[in-house]
């Protein structure tokens, strides 16, 4: 075997091979680098937004705020260094290796614990809609988004435990990072129950709008002037369950195909082509979301026009009505 073949040329028995990158997997890293600015620009415009607007800080929008913070944390550092486990050899280390998959793991738990809240929140707005201004509270809110993340990181370190007690056991030859995890518990907690909740939630959703809306159709002839106000309510919290359901289920598109195809388990191999673009698919929802917002949401663009023309550094900005 010739040293130009082995990762580490000095370790002939134990180090990993060496391989020429594919074009494809070259090409698909200037994809993922041009994706990660964009991804990164968009989500500071939906943050800006949400913050700096008074009329945006409602519920919905704080819980789209902290969606907002994990796709801009998965643009600024998870898909950068995501590319380093594209090379055919990790040199940084078996420790480097573990924690270096920490914030992946994180963003992504928080996305997937954010949609669940969004579900509930328009679970509530539809299904319960006299009782959502004194049950989703933006105090309340402020508490399950700070609770969010801290089980996300707890999780997360739970997860990998194994792996920061001893870094590199799993891997079976030296320039590899391999990160092993209970398959059964993963695809639980962080598959199974979140996505059937939000499916369960938003089928429920569905059918009380539908159900409404006849009901709005087949009494429209007896509805009174006060009761019109009401109906407006509704129709305009049914606009906000399709916008949100959207995002929903581009998420979900993006989320399942890594947790539905890869079900042997989710050992993370350099060079894996098929864990690369199931991991690229899961990113890219990142930058789709306020892409989402901006086809969806006229605040949203609104908000962007204002901030790129620079008229939130004036006084009193933030008192702007975007609606």
């Amino acid at each position: 075997m010739e040293e130009a073949e082995l990762c580490f040329p000095h370790l002939l028995n134990v180090s990993c091979k060496k391989y020429k990158r594919p074009h494809s997997e070259t090409m698909l890293v200037y994809i993922v680098l041009s994706i990660s600015s964009l991804t990164v620009v968009l989500n500071v415009l939906v943050i800006i937004s949400i913050s700096h607007f008074r009329q945006l800080h409602t519920p919905t929008n704080l819980l789209l705020l902290s969606l907002a913070v994990s796709d801009f944390l998965v643009g600024l550092l998870v898909m950068p260094f995501q590319i380093l486990l594209t090379e055919p050899c990790w040199f940084l280390g078996d420790l480097v290796c573990v924690l270096f998959n920490f914030l992946p793991f994180i963003t992504l738990y928080a996305s997937v614990v954010n949609m669940v809240l969004i579900s509930v929140d328009r679970y509530v707005a539809i299904c319960d809609p006299l009782h959502y201004p004194t049950r989703i509270t933006l105090n309340r809110v402020q508490i399950c988004v700070v609770l969010c993340w801290i089980y996300c990181v707890l999780y997360t370190f739970l997860l990998l435990y194994d792996n920061l007690i001893q870094p590199g056991r799993y891997n079976s030859c030296y320039g590899e990072c391999v990160i092993y995890v209970i398959v059964a518990v993963d695809l639980v907690l962080s598959f199974i129950i979140p996505v059937s909740t939000i499916i369960i939630l938003y089928v429920r959703v569905f059918v009380v709008a539908v159900s409404q809306a006849r009901a709005m159709r087949s009494h429209i002839a007896a509805v009174t002037l006060q009761c019109s106000g009401t109906v407006t309510v509704k129709k305009s919290e049914m606009k906000a369950a399709r916008n949100l359901g959207v995002v929903v289920a581009v998420f979900l598109m993006c989320y399942c195909p890594s947790y539905c195809f890869p079900l042997s388990g989710y050992d993370v191999t350099i060079g894996s082509s098929t864990t690369i673009l199931m991991f690229f698919l899961l990113l890219f929802n990142s930058c789709l979301n306020p892409v989402i917002y901006a086809f969806l949401y006229p605040w949203f663009r609104k908000s962007v026009k204002l901030i790129v023309t620079l008229e939130i550094l004036q006084p009193n900005s933030c008192m702007i009505n975007v609606l």
